[in-house]
């Protein structure tokens, strides 16, 4: 199975919950916002809309990546524009040095302050890197194009 595109079902009841503290704000009991992380799978991992906590099975490995994936740069407050509220993380995820043999296509976002609960899995083409820079672009943090948009 492959891995397929999707916010987080579970993600979509922590949000009405109050789990996750994606800007730069926070308005629960917490004082500080919550750290996110992005990690790298491999395209045979079957993450998707079901997902609902980071896992190491089918995490990529190899040479300069750690498992658990790179911290998320979240200086973007979560916004709203007619009826589609939307967050993007403020800066592009980047490995460097890094050499993974086997194909990989996904990304999971997911937030290690409240327990590695799954955010989104965010897909791209499959691809192999040898000894080199991977660098995921984020979309412009708008109604149209963020990352996360709930309409």
């Amino acid at each position: 199975m492959a891995n397929s595109q999707a916010i987080c079902t579970s993600a979509k009841v922590e949000f009405l919950n109050g789990i996750h503290a994606l800007g730069t704000t926070v308005t629960r009991g917490a004082t500080t916002k919550d750290t996110l992380k992005a990690a790298l799978f491999f395209a045979s991992a079957s993450l998707g809309a079901g997902t609902t906590a980071y896992s190491t099975t089918g995490e990529v490995t190899g040479t300069g990546y750690t498992a658990g994936g790179a911290t998320v740069t979240n200086a973007n407050a979560p916004a709203s524009s007619g009826t589609t509220a939307y967050w993007t993380p403020s800066a592009s995820l980047s490995w460097g040095g890094l050499t993974i043999s086997t194909a990989f296509d996904a990304v999971l976002i997911y937030n290690s302050t409240q327990g590695d609960k799954a955010i989104g899995v965010f897909t791209f083409g499959s691809q192999t890197i040898t000894a080199g820079t991977l660098t995921i672009s984020m979309p412009t943090n708008d109604a149209s194009n963020a990352l996360v948009r709930l309409a």
